[in-house]
């Protein structure tokens, strides 16, 4: 559990970077590709401010996933991820005035209590670590036929 921190650390630059980009699209207006070079237009869209600062700030929500991953097993670092989607919506809810009706409400408790179980199950690479997994071979455990191979 020391790595939590990191763990949602990635998952608080994951929201941001979605809110990043929904701010950057929004300020765009509507998309169109007609009577423009769609390499043009896309060249517009990454390099919009907000754009270009969402994908930098998921840029930096993936180097703190790659970290988590090398000290967390995977199966308890991943789902921690589905609570960006709780951020997003909240956030959303404050900064874009988006609709938080019941049905989502209650999508985003389960997603919750997922992941309160989740944690609660959870060990940084415990008994399986990488580590571990490499210090439990000694000499004594290594049979004959396979110092022969």
């Amino acid at each position: 559990m020391k790595y939590i921190i990191f763990i949602l650390f990635t998952v608080m630059t994951n929201a941001a970077a979605q809110l990043m980009l929904k701010q950057g699209m929004m300020s765009m207006g509507p998309l169109s590709f007609e009577g423009v070079n769609p390499l043009v237009k896309l060249l517009q869209i990454v390099f919009s401010p907000w754009v270009f600062l969402g994908l930098c700030t998921f840029v930096i929500s993936m180097a703190s996933h790659l970290y988590v991953l090398s000290k967390v097993e995977l199966s308890f670092a991943y789902p921690f991820l589905s609570l960006a989607y709780v951020a997003v919506a909240i956030f959303a809810y404050f900064v874009f005035r988006e609709d938080l009706n019941g049905w989502r409400i209650a999508g985003i408790a389960c997603i919750c209590v997922g992941t309160i179980l989740i944690a609660q199950s959870g060990r940084e690479m415990g008994g399986r670590g990488h580590e571990d997994q490499t210090a439990s071979i000694t000499p004594d455990k290594i049979g004959t036929s396979e110092i022969v191979r």
